[in-house]
């Protein structure tokens, strides 16, 4: 009761502030809404002497107040749910705290074993968990627990409470109290359970006074503010650490990998937390090393267009700063608000702009690592040539965390293109698709820049979950081409030659050509979107392929056919340039059946075309155990061994990308 008091006195405050912001919120709503009467009716009266244009600018107006409309709804009731929760989550440690108490009575009461209360007072928030752990069943359930009965969980301890089972079948535990996977309420989707944790050590006062003297001021061990760093962003893996670092030099990250090696203490590093595969929270209680602070330009040399930067720089914010210098970055993601460019190199991210300039194992020159053991590797050249020694690099680029943490990168930045040319078009078959692209290559040669597929599903969902309008007339598929090169009048000449051949023989039926920046934006958006509207539309099974081209849309007509009803939409889109599949299933809810459906038939389906299991996502905790799909056992197991050799103890980023762990 002691360390319950002080958490719930802020309670008050805490559901004051949620309320007023939701009656903010509902102010917000209304004050749109009446924005989208006042427009609506202007529309109305006016809409006969209006151009074409002035038509779709003003509707452009309406769909955008009524866009925010939903999104301050969408925020009230997300703000509802975790009110609900944090008062969920106080009742819940009342009730484990006085079980303990009730425990702690019985023993005293017996005499046996007697301690001072000195001895037994609990140190910590972290002791408060584990005395939770502690607690008998029999304490809680007010009964004796036969000897016979059957034990779960990571506690072994009998059925007793709220108890969650494990979406994965090869599970050896099954079901799990909630207190002892930090969870308070039941989460959405799918739950694959962590399986058995390793034999770290566990964070002590002692180690979290040398953090503070590490990076003072930057340890994090509240709860609520860990909370958002031990949640996947897709919301399906959760982890309980109960620390997270911030460091801001390679020097802080290096002597914080230090005291972990010599203590035990396993590590999750961190960058913007945008990963699909829930590669970069903790599976268990490791220790969250942020990257967040690390994001400093060290350099940029406009003639070579080499950037030095720190790992922690956001994606976005390193576009603009090359960007303002006539300089782009050699890769362009839906998440580039938020990621990291050390998350993208530890993940090999491809992105948009593959096509043109190749995945970050050609355009990362050096990097600036820091091992398992606080070893600080300094590859950090600038040099486009070096051919002295193995290029240790490429060992970090896709190592997902597990060989080292990246601290600073060496990229190699191409011109920023003065002219660019988007083309949204439509075409009757895939066949289609795949004669578009190859007359694609051949007339447009070195200006092609991007070129996208997705098919009518997709194009329908972002219209119904984010009210975007497509301007091409529905067709069954459509396809995005983008140009970049240094003269418009010249690549605008090939863009129309382009769309004269591909319209002319009827590969393409509809299309529409944009060269305004603010135009390009939103026929991009109807493909960067598509991602976010399959979220609204219920439980999403996400799979990123690398197939051959001409078998590319295979694998989502014989997915429709085999999963019928059960499954409410299967869609796919992707880089088509690239051979990337990006393979998507909606449903109403998790189903395990479906799931049994999908998986691993996807994955055999996948290496009978000797395609890949993950094309830009990574494997990491999600997809470890289909790595050998993709790998041959001799691969899959040189990599355990390169594992073991640069983190012998395993504390980097445990349980992740390798089969077999835990």
């Amino acid at each position: 009761m002691r360390l319950y008091v002080p958490g719930i006195e802020n309670l008050p405050c805490e559901l004051q502030r949620n309320f007023q912001l939701m009656r903010e919120l509902d102010q917000r709503t209304e004050d749109k809404k009446a924005e989208i009467d006042v427009l609506a009716a202007e529309y109305i009266s006016t809409v006969k002497a209006l151009s074409a244009e002035q038509r779709v600018e003003h509707l452009q107006k309406i769909q955008s107040a009524y866009s925010k409309c939903r999104e301050y709804s969408d925020d009230k009731v997300q703000l509802a749910m975790q009110t609900y929760e944090m008062v969920d989550k106080h009742i819940r440690r009342l009730d484990a705290d006085l079980a303990r108490f009730e425990a702690d009575l019985k023993d005293k009461a017996e005499g046996s074993d007697f301690e001072s209360s000195g001895a037994r007072a609990l140190k910590s928030k972290s002791e408060l968990a584990d005395a939770i752990l502690s607690v008998h069943p029999s304490d809680v359930l007010d009964m004796p627990v036969d000897p016979n009965e059957p034990t779960y969980c990571l506690c072994h301890q009998v059925s007793y409470g709220e108890m969650i089972g494990c979406d994965n079948p090869d599970c050896p535990i099954e079901w799990f109290h909630f207190a002892c996977v930090d969870l308070t309420t039941k989460p959405k989707g799918k739950w694959p359970s962590p399986g058995r944790r390793l034999p770290f050590s566990t964070v002590s006062e002692e180690d979290l006074a040398a953090f503070q003297g590490i990076v003072p001021g930057r340890v994090i061990t509240d709860p609520e503010e860990l909370d958002p760093s031990n949640v996947d962003w897709l919301r399906s893996v959760r982890g309980s650490s109960r620390v997270l670092l911030r460091p801001r030099t390679s020097e802080e990250v290096s002597r914080i990998l230090r005291h972990c090696h010599a203590r035990n203490l396993a590590v999750t590093p961190q960058g913007g937390n945008t990963g699909m595969v829930g590669g970069s929270v903790p599976v268990f209680d490791e220790i969250i090393l942020s990257t967040v602070l690390m994001n400093q330009v060290i350099s940029f040399h406009g003639v070579s267009g080499v950037l030095v930067c720190q790992a922690g720089c956001v994606l976005e914010e390193l576009s603009q700063h090359v960007e303002q210098r006539g300089f782009i970055m050699p890769l362009d993601l839906g998440a580039k608000g938020s990621c990291h460019i050390g998350g993208n190199v530890a993940t090999n991210a491809g992105g948009l702009r593959f096509l043109r300039y190749g995945s970050l194992r050609g355009t990362v020159l050096g990097l600036e690592v820091v091992l398992a053991d606080g070893t600080v590797l300094d590859c950090l050249t600038s040099l486009r040539k070096d051919n002295t020694g193995y290029d240790l690099k490429q060992l970090f680029i896709g190592s997902e965390g597990t060989l080292g943490v990246i601290t600073a990168v060496s990229l190699l930045c191409p011109p920023r293109p003065l002219a660019v040319n988007v083309a949204l078009l439509g075409c009757p078959g895939f066949a289609e698709v795949l004669q578009t692209f190859s007359t694609c290559k051949q007339v447009l040669g070195e200006i092609l820049s991007a070129f996208e597929f997705m098919d009518a599903e997709c194009v329908q969902l972002v219209g119904r979950h984010l009210h975007l309008a497509c301007p091409v007339r529905e067709s069954p598929f459509y396809v995005l081409v983008e140009t970049s090169g240094s003269s418009a009048r010249h690549d605008a000449e090939k863009m129309n030659s382009f769309l004269e051949q591909v319209l002319g023989s009827g590969l393409v039926t509809d299309g529409t050509m944009a060269t305004d920046q603010k135009k390009v934006q939103v026929l991009w958006a109807l493909r960067e979107r598509i991602s976010e509207a399959l979220g609204r539309d219920g439980y999403v099974y996400k799979y990123d392929l690398s197939l051959p081209v001409e078998r590319l849309y295979d694998l989502v007509t014989d997915l429709r056919t085999r999963l019928g009803p059960r499954a409410k939409h299967v869609v796919g889109y992707g880089h088509l340039g690239d051979g990337n599949l990006h393979l998507n299933v909606t449903a109403e809810a998790f189903s395990a059946s479906l799931l049994g459906a999908l998986e691993p038939y996807v994955y055999e389906w996948t290496a009978a075309q000797r395609g890949s299991v993950s094309a830009e996502h990574g494997l990491g905790f999600r997809k470890k155990d289909a790595l050998g799909y993709s790998k041959p056992p001799v691969a899959v197991q040189l990599m355990q061994q390169l594992k073991a050799l640069l983190d012998p103890q395993g504390i980097l980023n445990p349980y992740k990308m390798l089969p077999g762990q835990a």
